[in-house]
């Protein structure tokens, strides 16, 4: 479909999107490849969690995977639900994270897998720091490949983080490094870590800049674009090619802000959206806002990619930027980002995806719904959904809800 045409139903794609799909295809070649091309050769592959501190595994060399990307990979090519079954017909339930019943169908099902699926990993890689979850399913992966195990636990923030939370988790990364240097063969190299972090600073400082630009109105970005070219700065981050990606896509979003381009044409509301995307649904549950011409200007899960890298000391900044994530704290400090992120983007309502999959972002919603719209006097939604099984999808009711709520902003 032309732009043009896609513009008149309402929405405005990217060029971007081009150079998004070869740079994460050329991602998986990598990965399934990495141990052969180059030297030294017999080169490791992790899976890690998506709040793992990868920069570590990279000053070792290590490649690392995500399984959680990959799971929004699924998600995104309608593939999910067939792969979640063929993980519970291996036993496991329907009430687990359609994620890791994606990745786990994956490993059997290669021909319905993208990309044929991940390469074999050599070891597990789990941090906490998002939800409990990955610690059983991380260890299911570890158990199938009969691959060890490294874990790295961070204790909740109820407060603020304090000096003894960070010690906490940087007397395991210090473990960590340790035994990864026994694993590999290789010695700890503090200041290839170094360099690795200034890619990730750079990339991390030019994706707040790029969501920043959404403060512009008319907003020159729809959340979808956020979750789509969100994907290079989890599984690159650390790279130079995250920073590179990213200096095209704020070029191009630059140049919409520029010249006053809308990624919704006509915009009249300006959304917020909290929770991982409903993959499966993309485009088609954002048209139902987008042709009553709302756009979401901003979002919680993208924010948690562009959390400032406290520098410093290299492992201490770690340490700290990986117990600090949102996922991580209270009720109220969730509830507070969004009181200020509709300030900051002039929001005019929430929209919260009840997510069946990931409970630690779902299960406190409507206290915290409660909370912003005290604060704000904002109206919010729940929308009932799973991110990649589309049998939690009822289209009837998440219409009626949806239709309901963009009444209610046209009463305000």
């Amino acid at each position: 479909m032309s732009k043009n045409k896609q513009a008149a139903k309402g929405y405005l794609p990217l060029d971007t999107t081009k150079k998004l799909k070869s740079t994460m295809g050329k991602h998986y070649l990598l990965a399934r490849y990495h141990k052969y091309w180059g030297r030294p050769l017999n080169k490791k592959v992790a899976w890690v969690t998506s709040g793992f501190p990868v920069e570590i595994l990279r000053a070792f060399n290590v490649f690392p995977v995500y399984p959680e990307n990959y799971g929004a990979v699924c998600g995104t090519a309608r593939v999910s639900t067939e792969l979640c079954k063929e993980a519970e017909s291996a036993g496991y339930l329907q009430d687990l994270c359609s994620y890791a019943r994606s990745n786990i169908g994956s490993i059997t099902r290669k021909d319905l897998a993208p990309a044929g699926g991940l390469p074999k990993p050599d070891f597990i890689a789990i941090c906490n720091n998002i939800c409990g979850t990955v610690l059983k399913w991380y260890e299911s992966l570890a158990r199938i490949y009969n691959v060890p195990m490294f874990i790295i636990d961070t204790p909740f923030i109820v407060d603020r983080v304090e000096e003894h939370h960070v010690q906490y988790v940087l007397d395991q990364f210090k473990n960590l490094i340790s035994e990864l240097e026994q694993f590999t063969g290789r010695q700890f190299d503090l200041a290839k870590l170094e360099r690795i972090i200034s890619y990730s600073d750079e990339s991390i400082k030019l994706w707040q800049e790029i969501r920043s630009l959404c403060k512009t109105k008319p907003s020159p970005l729809n959340i979808p674009d956020m979750f789509l070219h969100l994907a290079p700065i989890v599984s690159l981050r650390g790279t130079a090619e995250a920073v590179n990606y990213y200096k095209t896509f704020r070029g191009e979003v630059l140049t919409r802000v520029k010249n006053g381009v809308a990624a919704v044409p006509g915009e009249k509301y300006r959304l917020l959206w909290d929770n991982i995307a409903i993959w499966y649904k993309l485009f088609a549950f954002f048209k139902m806002f987008t042709e009553r011409k709302a756009s979401f200007v901003v979002d919680t899960y993208s924010g948690g990619w562009a959390m400032d890298l406290y520098l410093g000391n290299p492992l201490e900044s770690l340490a700290e930027t990986y117990t600090a994530i949102f996922l991580n704290r209270s009720v109220e400090f969730r509830a507070q980002q969004i009181v200020e992120l509709i300030g900051e983007y002039q929001v005019d309502g929430f929209v919260m995806h009840s997510n069946r999959s990931c409970k630690p972002y779902s299960l406190v919603q409507e206290e915290v719904r409660r909370i912003v719209t005290k604060q704000t006097g904002i109206p919010g939604v729940l929308i009932e959904a799973d991110m990649a099984d589309s049998r939690a999808y009822s289209e009837e009711q998440v219409r009626t809800r949806v239709q309901a709520f963009m009444e209610t902003l046209e009463i305000i």
